[in-house]
């Protein structure tokens, strides 16, 4: 037995050490391919907020989420969180129009169908070539209908919040959580469920989905009680901005979070691995939320 599998094979907290380091390292070969794609799409990624930091923590939160793949299986949600983003600062710092921002949702849509990205368009070409990477694979043909959607979701989220902020318009709790999709989570699990999930996962997709969605409105409340005084700064929509009282915000939280414990625990019989993801996504991204953010300036 080797030295490294005689520590691999160890109990409590050496073995548990040596866990977290193999996580690590998966995350670190996943964080080099994202700076790789910030350094070759500089016209995509200039902007200051897109440091380091953030590839390392995507990289991270993938790895830690889904820590039976290896760096290639994660390679594409890695690389979908990355075009979330650059999505995300394009629509809230970028769009000085409603006919602007119009555009980019057009052509977004237009790649996400099968279309070529237009040449002055790097969102589209980066989005075109995850589009290029899904179809190599052999679930693509069942699975590009409902990945097209939810990259539509996404953009159709982005948007309306945008006409919120435009109008100076303040949704009510619901609303506001009904519009989930602007944060993209269910997107980047539909992207993960189509490159590497298996028959059980697809056939199950709707309700993985359902659940994702649950995940997905659980962790926006969760970035907006981290991320409150950077969104004053900013200008973003948060739910503590939309209710009087803070503890109506928590009361949601728990709320849905116990919605989507109960979804997934309703799929792990059939698809456990699929649920630990979403159960470790919740668990991880809830952790660093505490602490810190994403973005490279808070």
């Amino acid at each position: 037995m080797s030295p490294l599998a005689s520590v691999s094979a160890g109990t409590g907290e050496l073995r548990e050490a040596f866990e977290h380091g193999r996580v690590c390292a998966l995350a670190a070969q996943g964080q080099r391919d994202l700076q790789r794609c910030m350094t070759e799409q500089a016209d995509l990624f200039g902007a200051e907020p897109f440091d380091a930091a953030l590839a390392s923590s995507i990289a991270l939160t993938m790895a830690f989420s889904a820590p039976w793949c290896d760096a290639a299986e994660l390679r594409l949600a890695n690389r979908s969180v990355l075009w979330c983003f650059a999505l995300d600062w394009q629509v809230d710092h970028e769009m000085g129009s409603a006919v602007d921002l119009d555009l980019l949702v057009r052509r977004q849509r237009a790649v996400a169908d099968g279309g070529s990205a237009e040449p002055d368009d790097p969102l589209g070409r980066f989005l075109a070539e995850l589009r290029v990477e899904l179809a190599a694979g052999p679930a693509f043909a069942t699975m590009h209908g409902v990945w097209r959607d939810a990259v539509d979701r996404t953009l159709v989220a982005m948007r309306r919040e945008w006409h919120w902020r435009a109008d100076a318009h303040r949704p009510g709790l619901d609303e506001y959580l009904a519009n989930a999709d602007n944060l993209a989570s269910t997107m980047v699990n539909v992207t993960h469920w189509a490159g590497v999930g298996g028959p059980q996962a697809h056939a199950l997709l709707d309700r993985l989905v359902a659940a994702s969605d649950a995940v997905q409105r659980a962790l926006r409340l969760v970035n907006d009680l981290a991320s409150y005084e950077r969104d004053l700064r900013w200008g973003d929509l948060n739910a503590l901005m939309l209710v009087e009282d803070r503890s109506v915000v928590d009361q949601e939280l728990a709320d849905q979070v116990r919605q989507a414990t109960g979804l997934i625990d309703e799929l792990r019989p059939d698809v456990p691995r699929e649920a630990a993801y979403l159960t470790r996504q919740l668990g991880y991204a809830s952790g660093f939320y505490r602490f810190t953010d994403f973005w490279g300036i808070v």
